[in-house]
């Protein structure tokens, strides 16, 4: 192999161009970020001057050392990009860079194919072929050593014509030999770039909200509540992981503030009795370091995440940065508030809206003591076994520090996982992702239409996939939109289809699966809102009603969970309908990359006009889905278990009140 020329000291550019590095940041300020399992995407531009061919190679080091080197293939974008698929399979930060090489034998294949045929410099072009495929044999292998050795004298001899010659060299033994054993030249490498990997759950998983102040609540004679607790709530942990899901999220479980607390639907005129919003965090009883007395104790909410984990799930905490008016910060540290010029401490305000239970932090105040306190309290935390935290709007914080916090936890702790609950504008939600937080809420809550779908899908798995990874959740208790007010049913499913099946991480809060669409008037969010009041819900007698759907959400986290390609954020690609309703999508994942050896591709059709049955034709560029165009598929649907022969255009009828939505699994035919 030869070095890189000498080059001039200011050349940056060096000898063969590599440039536009993905996986990237922008600005590289930051390293990239993936997940254990992720099949990653990495590309480069490269070129050369002239035609000369050259060959584009991908240096991959995992964490403790290991290094593999991947061929990069040319996209067919004509903007001389080339990709290397490649599995990151180690938690930790690895390195990669690209190397760009004159591809000799290339070339001189290329332009012998024209000149031997067409008796122009023949004998040349024989000559310069056999001095490469002799090159080519002293870096060889013993076996493939004597393939080129003896290809190389086959070429070099004048006793046979040079058309016989040729052919030779294109018997596939030798084509084999050399690919193995390219000659390259002018080799030019690209600056070396990180890629932090994190375990799988900081990416992947199907998370379920729930408040355990409801579970099991009991209404007095006199109208009062008995709250749940931990152990009341822990007997619900079985349907949820029944309906199959990962990560259980528990609103804050601290102390309520009594000092201005909000009653029922978010009124100023609570009741006694009147749990209030967990939101407001802190009173007499303590503040976020402590369990709210109703719900239990430290060792009762240590022992409920223990019974989450025996039956497969993992608890995420709410960590909100905010406090009641009666929380022992404001007597402690009134420093760490917004004091007004009458006085007063300022409330949280998002004009017309005013949260008079809640203090809002002012973080100018006294940033290292209040980095201090959160480290504290995220240890206390993560010493309970809780190692994801979901962060109430963390875009009312400063970015710094959410930068300086999560750096500081994941050095110690590189488990624990960060969700950005930032509804919020795009710099914003972007940068909180780059800076550190492993996954974020997202628009798609409103995204309904067939356009609005296409156009998010395609952003949130583009180059932003990189540093913000989306979490597609179809309801909050503040967020229940027009499109569930009014769709019913199919919309419900419509809704869950698409986010379990569209990106690695989904969730929903609890009542979805009850098709609770009844909001407060005037407002985007359902009446009775849980956040203000308790609310027991009568699982059982849903289930023998019929009147829920979770037996379907249960059926997504299966398909989830046995389908590696749904698990992988960069792999979707948006096909056509000739519908302006009817979205179709696909997530392809190649046999290199499955434990079963085996190509895995899900292809979604869904209706998402709740209200009708529409009929139309489906467009589908099969390279997408691992096939050749014309090919032959079989088409089966993972819901209604049903098989269709598929191709290119296919007919598709789905009714919104049968079911909306195609999850398939393609199969190639014969299969």
């Amino acid at each position: 192999m030869a070095n890189e020329p000498a080059l001039p000291k200011d050349i940056r550019s060096g000898r063969i161009p590599v440039l536009d590095l993905h996986p990237q940041q922008p600005g590289d300020r930051f390293p990239a970020k993936a997940v254990v399992g992720d099949v990653v995407p990495f590309s480069a531009a490269a070129f050369r001057e002239g035609h000369d061919r050259i060959g584009v190679t991908l240096v991959l080091r995992s964490p403790s050392g290991g290094a593999q080197r991947v061929p990069m293939e040319p996209l067919e974008d004509g903007h001389d990009r080339y990709e290397a698929l490649a599995l990151v399979d180690e938690q930790g930060t690895w390195s990669w860079h690209v190397e760009a090489w004159a591809d000799e034998w290339a070339t001189w294949h290329h332009n012998a194919e024209i000149k031997i045929a067409a008796d122009i410099d023949a004998e040349l072009m024989a000559t310069m072929g056999s001095q490469l495929l002799a090159r080519a044999a002293r870096e060889a292998s013993a076996a493939d050593a004597a393939v080129l050795t003896s290809a190389a004298k086959a070429l070099a001899s004048t006793s046979a014509p040079v058309l016989q010659r040729w052919a030779a060299v294109n018997d596939p033994a030798t084509l084999a030999a050399i690919d193995r054993s390219r000659p390259r030249s002018l080799v030019t490498a690209s600056e070396t770039l990180q890629l932090k990997v994190e375990r799988t759950r900081a990416g992947v998983g199907a998370w379920y909200e729930l408040f355990p102040r409801s579970e099991g609540a009991v209404q007095r004679e006199d109208g009062t509540w008995q709250s749940g607790t931990f152990a009341t709530a822990a007997k619900r942990l079985p349907a949820v992981k029944a309906m199959g899901f990962d990560v259980l999220y528990l609103p804050p479980v601290h102390p309520i503030g009594e000092v201005n607390r909000k009653g029922p639907n978010n009124t100023l005129t609570p009741q006694p009795g009147d749990p209030g919003s967990p939101w407001a965090i802190g009173s007499k009883d303590g503040g976020h370091d402590t369990i709210h007395p109703d719900l239990g104790t430290i060792d009762d909410f240590r022992a409920f995440v223990r019974a989450a984990a025996d039956a497969g799930l993992e608890v995420a905490m709410d960590l909100a940065l905010q406090a009641a008016p009666d929380h022992p910060w404001v007597a402690e540290h009134p420093e760490w508030f917004t004091t007004l010029p009458d006085g007063s401490i300022a409330f949280a305000e998002n004009p017309p809206k005013k949260y008079q239970d809640i203090y809002p932090v002012n973080f100018d105040n006294d940033p290292a003591g209040i980095v201090a306190e959160v480290l504290r309290l995220i240890e206390q935390w993560v010493g309970c076994g809780v190692e994801i935290f979901r962060v109430d709007n963390p875009h009312t914080k400063p970015l710094w520090f959410w930068e300086h916090v999560i750096a500081q936890v994941n050095a110690k702790h590189p488990d624990v996982v960060f969700l950005a609950e930032a509804f919020t504008r795009p710099a914003m939600m972007q940068a909180l992702g780059k800076v550190g937080f492993q996954q974020s809420y997202t628009y798609f809550a409103w995204r309904n239409t067939k356009a609005e779908l296409e156009e998010y899908l395609r952003e949130v798995t583009g180059t932003q996939a990189a540093w913000f990874k989306p979490a597609f959740w179809v309801n909050t208790p503040d967020i229940l939109t027009e499109y569930l007010q009014f769709g019913g049913v199919p919309a419900f499913k419509v809704r869950a289809a698409i986010a379990a099946t569209a990106v690695p991480t989904w969730g929903m809060y609890a009542g979805y699966e009850l098709i609770e669409d009844v909001a407060r008037p005037g407002a985007e969010e359902a009446i009775d809102n849980e956040k203000y009041e308790y609310r027991p819900r009568d699982w059982q007698r849903a289930e023998r009603n019929g009147t829920t759907i979770a037996p379907y959400i249960a059926k997504l986290n299966e398909i989830r969970a046995e389908h590696p390609a749904i698990r992988q954020l960069w792999a979707l690609d948006v096909h056509w309908s000739d519908d302006d309703a009817v979205l179709v999508y696909s997530k392809h994942v190649d046999a290199r990359f499955t434990q079963t050896g085996e190509d895995d591709t899900i292809l979604v059709v869904a209706n998402v006009d709740p209200h009708s049955a529409r009929q139309t034709t489906v467009h589908l560029d099969l390279t997408k889905l691992g096939l050749r165009p014309g090919d032959a598929f079989e088409a089966h649907d993972l819901i209604t278990g049903e098989t269709w022969q598929w191709s290119d255009h296919n007919f598709v009828r789905l009714d919104a009140f049968v079911e909306p939505v195609h999850v398939i699994s393609v199969r190639r035919s014969g299969a």
